[in-house]
């Protein structure tokens, strides 16, 4: 008995103890330091216990976070029922000194006050507010600390406060009405509806211009939603309303496991008003409607649009939310509205389509086909002509244009067929491997007039002209490009920056009439060209080789004067230049078996169009020498001939070696 009174004693004096360090004002101001350290550590803040009473029955708590904001409580409690009835006060005046605690950047005040009632059963809790200026008024129910009823209602919230509070700029204003009736929302067993409708709202457009560099016009919006919630289903309407937009869904959603049915339309009059959301520099109407029906595994989402003027309709099924099969189809598109929308110049116009059947959507295992086409096309030279500086006027070119994809897994064949007034250029096959980013391609262009690309090469030329080759890019670009021009052929290779070409067999009379210049001598060419794109550095080795001079006033002359027949004469040698930029210094030297023509460090500039050279030309022991200088388009010509020619035919050489030589550049 004398144990079971001291242990009695013992617990006595601990409940004892315990009273007055919990319930007593000398217990509190021991408790009082303590408490207050620990929420100085969870604030992270210099936050006090400016209040701190705590009895058997009775608590009144004021908690200063900072200077700017206290939370408080005071009310009634039992600890034998469990039950409370306590006030509580929030009054929080500067959100942006409470970021270590709410995590985001807030601003402006929040203030709530209101009632908690109940005990550890089941909690009341009623409260008001003026958030965002608002007359807001809440009931809160919870059953074992979970909620089981919110019935809320916000009046005339102001829009442009909102978004100050969380640090947003005023895009929009509003007011902004909410209702929230939840008799339950335990899950599976919802059963409540929540009404929202925003009125006079406005489009702030200055904040948008500095912002986006968006014009917008003055722009007003209203907003309503009304949903319907029971058991699992969630039945809806919502609707945004504007001068410029008009947005609208509606139908039935079942969250868990998802299950939806709902339609959609989506009318907007200017894009660019979605470029804050989508981050797309896009403007011009749209107009999207479709509906989304099905499941998480099994989700069909359909629309129709008549974007950029078409006739456009698609079908997509997603599994657990990746795509798995798209279907489309694009009709009579018009590439100048495009143009238009993706803020691009008018390079063209014409009517595009396109069809898209991709049975398996999943990026390692594509399965599919695209097919599109251009009808109708027809460029914007006078534009192009612009755009491009060039110095005569682009030719009017009308095209049109097929693809054909096909897909399987990483790999993507392609094959295109463009056809034009200026040019043709066809693909038979260009393959894309996605798993390394890698393109194999044949090519073939085509340009049937060659002088029709006057514009871009500033030279007339004559005749037709056909390229073939293959790219190849990996790691390394490899092109080659094989053409039969003028009687010869060009086998050229492209590695990365470094060019190589091998000229066989190009028949000089074939190319100077190509070029439209005088036809003066025929001659077989073979040559080798090497040249870096990224230095633009480069060297030409040429052989010219049974070389024969046509008729020409200036070989007639030397012939009737000089007593030298130069048509019979057969000339062979080397013609070779260094290419640095737009530099060229070139040489020639041509040999018969009685004469010569030669020159050395031959100077032209690509860039300012001169020529400074001097061409030295022995018929039979009897020299000319040529002097070229200015620009290339009318060179100054002087010639220099011996005494042994008589004046007058030396006259005459000089005339006609003038206008050859002028005609020729």
């Amino acid at each position: 008995m004398r144990y079971l009174a001291w242990f009695g004693g013992l617990f006595a004096t601990l409940i004892i103890g315990l009273y007055v360090i919990a319930f007593t004002s000398f217990g509190n101001s021991i408790l009082q330091p303590v408490i207050e350290e620990k929420i100085k550590e969870q604030t992270l803040l210099d936050s006090k216990l400016s209040v701190f009473s705590l009895s058997m029955s009775e608590l009144h708590i004021e908690i200063k976070i900072d200077k700017d904001n206290i939370v408080g409580l005071k009310g009634n409690y039992s600890l034998f029922s469990q039950s409370f009835d306590i006030n509580y006060k929030v009054k929080f005046d500067d959100l942006n000194s409470l970021k270590s605690l709410s995590g985001v950047e807030l601003h402006k005040a929040f203030h709530t006050n209101g009632k908690v009632k109940g005990n550890m059963a089941f909690i009341n809790i009623d409260g008001i507010s003026d958030v965002a200026s608002s007359d807001t008024t809440y009931h809160v129910e919870l059953t074992e600390f979970n909620p089981t009823s919110i019935i809320a209602k916000v009046k005339n919230l102001k829009l442009v406060e909102l978004l100050e509070i969380g640090a947003q700029k005023p895009y929009a204003s509003a007011d902004v009405n909410l209702d929230i009736n939840f008799k339950n929302i335990k899950p599976h067993a919802l059963d409540g509806n929540i009404v929202l409708k925003t009125e006079d709202g406005k489009l702030n457009t200055k904040v948008m211009k500095n912002d986006f560099n968006i014009i917008v016009p003055s722009t007003d919006f209203a907003m309503s939603m009304d949903a319907q919630l029971k058991g699992d289903d969630v039945d809806y309407a919502y609707k945004l309303m504007s001068n410029l937009f008009k947005i609208t869904s509606s139908g039935k959603v079942i969250p868990t496991p998802l299950k939806t049915d709902v339609k959609y339309a989506i009318d907007i009059k200017e894009l660019a008003l979605l470029k804050p959301v989508t981050g797309a520099d896009v403007r011009g109407s749209f107009r999207l409607n479709g509906r989304v029906k099905g499941t998480k595994d099994k989700l069909t989402v359909d629309g129709e649009s008549d974007v950029a003027s078409s006739d456009t309709k698609f079908e997509a099924i997603l599994k657990d939310f990746a795509p798995s099969s798209v279907v489309a189809s694009m009709k009579n598109l018009k590439l100048s509205r495009v143009l238009y929308m993706v803020k691009q110049p008018h390079y063209a116009d014409g009517i595009f389509s396109l069809d898209v059947n991709i049975a398996d959507a999943r990026s390692a295992k594509l399965n599919g086909t695209v097919v599109t086409s251009v009808k109708k096309g027809l460029l914007d030279v006078k534009y192009m002509t612009k755009a491009y500086k060039f110095k005569t006027p682009m030719p009017q070119t009308a095209f049109q244009m097929t693809t054909s994809t096909t897909l399987n897994g990483n790999i993507i064949d392609t094959k295109v067929n463009l056809d034009s007034t200026l040019a043709n250029f066809d693909i038979k096959r260009a393959r894309i491997n996605l798993s390394n980013n890698s393109v194999v391609s044949d090519y073939k262009a085509t340009v049937p007039n060659l002088d029709k690309l006057f514009f871009a090469t500033e030279q007339h030329l004559k005749g037709d002209i056909s390229v073939h080759g293959e790219l190849n890019k990996g790691n390394d670009l490899d092109l080659t490009i094989l053409s039969n021009v003028a009687g010869g052929k060009i086998d050229a290779k492209l590695h990365n920056d470094d060019f190589h070409a091998d000229i066989l067999s190009i028949q000089t009379l074939d190319a100077l009439h190509m070029l439209i210049y005088p036809e003066i001598f025929k001659s077989s060419l073979n040559a080798k060209l090497d040249y870096n794109l990224a230095h633009k550095k480069g060297k030409f080795d040429g052989h010219l080789v049974d070389g024969k001079f046509t008729k020409n006033e200036m070989f007639s002359l030397i012939k009737q004067y000089a007593k030298v027949d130069m048509y019979v004469e057969t000339f062979k040698g080397d013609v070779n230049a260094d290419i640095n930029k737009e530099k060229i210094v070139a040489s020639m030297n041509l040999k018969s078996n009685t004469s010569s023509i030669k020159t050395k460090n031959t100077r032209l500039n690509t860039k300012t169009k001169t020529i400074d050279s001097k061409i030295d030309v022995v018929a039979n022991k009897n020299p000319v020498l040529v002097t070229l200088k200015g620009k290339t388009s009318s060179p100054k010509v002087s010639v220099d001939v011996e005494d042994l020619l008589k004046q007058e035919a030396g006259k005459a050489i000089e005339k006609e070696v003038g206008k050859l030589l002028k005609g020729f550049f």
